[in-house]
């Protein structure tokens, strides 16, 4: 099957695209992870969706992090960051939900955590081939098969 290649002075653009788009969120994650660290400090009082919500930062950093370094994007990650903020929520919301809300909330948990298992038991057993697309040096840019 004959794949699209994007030319390389294309190809440059997109990947500069990405980085300035990742260093825009990175310096808003920091901004933003340093804000709640600063209001926690001048409360003098930190609680468990206060520690939630730094984990989140984190999460965001973390995935930054990994597609800096390989050049994709985890989809756990996103996952993660879905399952620690429907915790959060759970936290700061709990005494105005109902039950029925709350069970909610957890199942949605369960189905993500249960997500997870299911994507990483599939890269364990169905591996990603090796010279996959980003890989394959047999098409090169501007290369015409």
């Amino acid at each position: 099957m004959q794949r699209f290649r994007i030319t390389h002075p294309i190809h440059s653009v997109v990947k500069g695209l990405e980085l300035f788009g990742l260093m825009v969120v990175l310096a808003a994650t920091f901004v933003a992870g340093s804000q709640a660290v600063w209001e926690m400090i001048a409360d003098r009082h930190v609680d468990l969706a206060d520690l939630l919500l730094l984990f989140l930062y984190l999460e965001v950093l973390a995935m930054i992090g990994a597609y800096l370094h390989t050049g994709r994007l985890p989809i756990r990650f996103p996952i993660y960051i879905g399952i620690i903020a429907l915790a959060r929520y759970l936290v700061l919301e709990v005494k105005d939900l109902d039950a029925w809300k709350m069970l909610a909330v957890g199942a949605t948990m369960l189905i993500l955590a249960f997500t997870v298992l299911a994507l990483r038991y599939g890269h364990l057993k169905m591996p990603y081939p090796e010279n996959d697309v980003e890989h394959d040096d047999s098409h090169r840019p501007g290369r015409f098969d």
